[in-house]
């Protein structure tokens, strides 16, 4: 599944978004379970109310007759009170047939009824007897000794009633009817109304829900959020919440794994490090103990031949004169010397690249030094026909160790008389900067190929193979200056001219040194 495809999906099944939805259709289906109680039940709790409020006020007929009190004006206030609230029409009549009491607002139908209901007179009899009778009994709800309850429906004014007709302890006889259709239209307009707001409810609860939501699933997302960070080893966020919820302690959990994750992760970048540096060193060594062998082999080689060609020759009685001889001897001992300045460099070297060197820093005039160096070498550049011109300046102390800054230099010098060219001029010269100073040895001639310069501190590597074979050079001595430079933490370097090669290294001056030293005091 892509990146895109999961975003989808967790937008389609946001917690937010399914509380709300739930949300809304439990308040739908509340209402909508209300609605269909109301329509069920609502007109049976009303006929069973209505029914018990005619069976009180025919309670508070009977014993007003029953203590004479029915035609007091107190009575009439009662009766009349009652009847209004449950909207009930009543009328009495005693044994003789005269009407005691009436409240009803249309009193011939109530009279009419109270005659069908002494005489027990249905529709189908009226039909016989050629009377008309617009009562049917619906059903009978309740009947007893002293009254009997019942569903009457009018077929003129379509309306059904509630009727109670009952006899009163002093003989006389009491009719109540009270309508049901204000309980259907009630009902109705009821049930209407709970679907209008029962619409707009739902609404408003599904916009507070989704309001809700968002505030209960915010620190989720958020948690969410940290937890996609982690996945892309991002440990920078932390959750923040102020819940007291099993969320907050979520929360704090997921800090705690991102700390240790972080932790976890950190140490083992170290140790993945620290491991890749061992199989490099390891296969840096390997391999410059191979390029070692193979160089040394290869530098060797040609000596030994040598050596061994001329000695089979005076072994074999080749030189029958003493200056044939003599040539052969000088022959083989001048490759036995070049032999044992390869090896004696070479020794040097390693000692230098695995750090099993002491430098003693001493405090000595740069100047004087290169002067005294040249006096003893100057026979190299003379012999060539070389003019070596240097800098006449005032002193410029430096600290430095004197024994490998001679080898430096001397590596720089020889290197340039073997390499003069052209006007055959070396200069050398000194710049002074902030904290050092330069010293340059530059000699005219072709300038070293561009894509030689890269390559020239390598051991054993050589711009002209042939060339420098003809002096003796080894190829070791730039590789030397770029040991010793680096155990001294200085730089060194070569720059190319159209006339030239100037190679170059840089000491630390006296002055800078003192500074240094007075920073560390302080």
């Amino acid at each position: 599944m892509s990146n895109a495809d999961r975003e989808a999906a967790r937008h389609r099944y946001s917690i937010r978004i399914q509380f709300t939805i739930i949300f809304f259709f439990l308040m739908l289906g509340a209402i909508g379970l209300c609605w269909i109680i109301n329509n069920t039940f609502l007109e049976r709790y009303y006929i069973r109310e209505k029914k018990i409020a005619l069976i009180q006020i025919f309670e508070e007929v009977n014993e007003a007759a029953s203590n004479s009190s029915i035609d007091s004006d107190e009575f009439d206030d009662e009766v009349d009170r009652s009847t209004g609230i449950e909207n009930v029409s009543l009328i009495v009549m005693d044994a003789d047939s005269a009407t005691v009491k009436l409240h009803a607002s249309d009193s011939s139908a109530m009279g009419q009824r109270m005659w069908e209901n002494l005489f027990g007179v249905t529709p189908e009899m009226a039909k016989q007897d050629s009377h008309v009778s617009r009562y049917y009994v619906v059903r009978e709800l309740a009947s007893d000794d002293s009254c009997t309850i019942k569903i009457i429906y009018d077929s003129r004014i379509d309306i059904k009633f509630l009727e109670l007709f009952g006899v009163l302890d002093n003989g006389s006889f009491c009719l109540l009817r009270t309508t049901l259709e204000s309980i259907q239209n009630s009902s109705d307009i009821a049930n209407r109304f709970m679907g209008y707001i029962g619409i707009v409810i739902s609404l408003a609860g599904a916009l507070f829900a989704l309001f809700l939501a968002g505030r209960l699933t915010k620190p989720i997302r958020e948690l969410t959020e940290i937890s996609a960070r982690m996945k892309k080893l991002d440990f920078s966020v932390k959750y923040n919440g102020k819940s007291k919820t099993e969320i907050a302690e979520l929360g704090d959990n997921i800090n705690e794994l991102s700390e240790i994750l972080e932790r976890t992760i950190s140490e083992l970048k170290t140790a993945n490090n620290e491991l890749r540096e061992d199989i490099e060193r390891k296969e840096k060594s390997e391999e410059m103990r191979r390029e070692f062998l193979s160089n040394v082999t290869h530098e060797l080689k040609t000596p030994l031949a040598l050596i061994k060609g001329y000695a089979e020759g005076l072994s074999e009685g080749i030189c029958d004169d003493p200056e044939s001889t003599r040539f052969y001897t000088e022959v083989i001992a001048d490759e036995a010397d070049k032999m044992n300045a390869i090896v004696t460099k070479l020794l040097s070297l390693n000692q230098l690249e695995f750090g099993k060197v002491q430098f003693s820093m001493l405090r000595f005039d740069i100047v004087g030094f290169v002067r005294g160096c040249l006096q003893n070498a100057g026979m190299l550049a003379e012999k060539k026909q070389i003019r070596v011109r240097l800098e006449q300046r005032p002193p410029v102390y430096v600290w430095a160790d004197e024994f490998w800054t001679e080898e430096v230099f001397m590596n720089y010098f020889s290197n340039a008389v073997n390499h003069c060219e052209g006007e055959k001029i070396i200069d050398i010269h000194f710049e002074e900067k902030q904290n050092c100073v330069r010293v340059v040895v530059f000699n005219t001639g072709a300038p070293i190929p561009a894509e030689s310069l890269p390559h020239i501190w390598e051991k054993f590597y050589k711009v002209d193979k042939a060339r420098t074979r003809e002096y003796g050079g080894s190829g070791v001595g730039l590789s030397i200056v770029k040991a010793i430079m680096e155990q001294m933490h200085q730089d060194y370097g070569v720059i190319n001219y159209d006339n030239g090669v100037a190679f170059w290294f840089e000491l630390e001056t006296v002055s800078a040194g003192i500074r240094n030293a007075g920073t560390q005091n302080s």
